[in-house]
């Protein structure tokens, strides 16, 4: 009878757990003391977590003890409240810099190790605390986690452009590979958090993932429009971006069915020859002018740049990210950047070595 009982309860306890789905990924949102931040960006996973909440359990993820922000993730039951007290001094390397940045590594490797190695989550997608995201979030990262699975050279997957301004984009199905960690708003796996924790930087971790050292060769998907919208004026980076490239950004407003595409394109081997033969179709502009010669050609064009000084003055004639990090350009592959200028035509920024690494004959 005790083992009927006991094979009875084996398998009332098996079809509870095949109810439960096995999470896509935990989502965290990274809070400190901005409650009235941290509440709007809560409704607006909220508005589209609802539907899909067993496969992307929610988790606040508070640095500190700032009461506002506690009592705001409390009063929500849809999510789970973790807490990071660390009384430890700040000791910076450099006089002048910001404690804040410290602290922000500091948290992320408390909440990020909580999450993989205590909860077991096999994959985390990190948000913070002034974000709102797009209808198709979820859809997009479910897509995206599956090609994880088959492609080990996808170091992460962001829902972010760094030149996602609404004069730049165009398409909201299509997706690049990039060289360049877009950060804000990203999905990694436990395996890369594996490699990572025990490095972790003690500041600045966004551009320390940056360096060929941490990433080392492996990239990152991004999309043409952002999955996310960065709303936080006030903050760590003190606004210093906020009105020239966060502000105009476009947040993706079409329910993309990610679910039928095929994006096999975007493996690494199939990506490469992808990529090359967009360029390689797009009508090559010298010289000086080039805003101006690229708006009357049509279709798709492409400017070459000599070098980092070279590749700059044309960003700043365009108006996109001129920034680069252990010598790649933001949202670079393989020295190129693409944007749309003006939509729908594409334009690529292309680097001294770019024809080689793409295995372009000179066109």
């Amino acid at each position: 009878m005790k083992a009927l009982v006991q094979d009875l309860q084996l398998k009332g306890l098996q079809r509870r757990m095949d109810k439960i789905q096995t999470p896509v990924a935990a989502v965290v949102i990274m809070a400190c003391n901005r409650a009235d931040y941290l509440e709007r960006t809560i409704k607006s996973i909220l508005k589209y977590q609802n539907a899909v909440a067993s496969k992307y359990p929610l988790f606040v993820s508070q640095d500190g003890s700032d009461p506002q922000v506690r009592e705001k993730a409390l009063s929500y039951d849809q999510l789970t409240h973790m807490q990071h007290l660390d009384s430890k001094p700040v000791q910076t390397e450099r006089p002048g810099e910001l404690i804040a940045y410290y602290k922000i590594a500091r948290h992320y490797k408390w909440a990020l190790d909580k999450l993989f190695h205590e909860y077991k989550f096999s994959r985390v997608i990190i948000l913070e605390d002034d974000m709102e995201i797009a209808p198709d979030f979820f859809d997009y990262f479910e897509a995206a986690a599956a090609l994880m699975e088959k492609d080990k050279t996808i170091m992460a997957v962001s829902s972010w452009n760094d030149n996602g301004q609404k004069q730049f984009v165009h398409d909201p199905e299509i997706l690049y590979r990039s060289d360049f960690f877009p950060g804000l708003g990203w999905m990694l796996t436990k395996s890369t958090w594996n490699e990572l924790s025990p490095k972790w930087p003690k500041a600045y971790w966004d551009d320390w993932l940056r360096l060929q050292e941490n990433h080392k060769g492996r990239q990152f998907i991004r999309p043409e429009v952002c999955r996310t919208y960065n709303f936080g004026e006030h903050g760590s980076s003190l606004g210093q971006f906020f009105r020239q490239y966060l502000e105009p950004i476009k947040l993706n407003d079409v329910q993309v069915d990610w679910k039928s595409k095929d994006l096999s394109y975007l493996m690494e081997d199939e990506y490469i020859k992808h990529f090359a033969e967009i360029l390689k179709n797009a009508k090559p502009i010298n010289g000086a002018d080039a805003v101006l010669k690229a708006s009357n050609v049509q279709g798709d064009v492409r400017v070459h740049y000599k070098d980092q000084p070279d590749f700059e003055r044309i960003a700043r004639q365009f108006g996109v990210f001129q920034e680069w990090k252990d010598g790649v350009p933001r949202t670079a592959y393989k020295g190129v950047v693409v944007f749309r200028y003006p939509p729908p035509r594409r334009v690529f920024l292309v680097g001294p070595k770019s024809f080689e690494l793409l295995g372009i004959k000179s066109v």
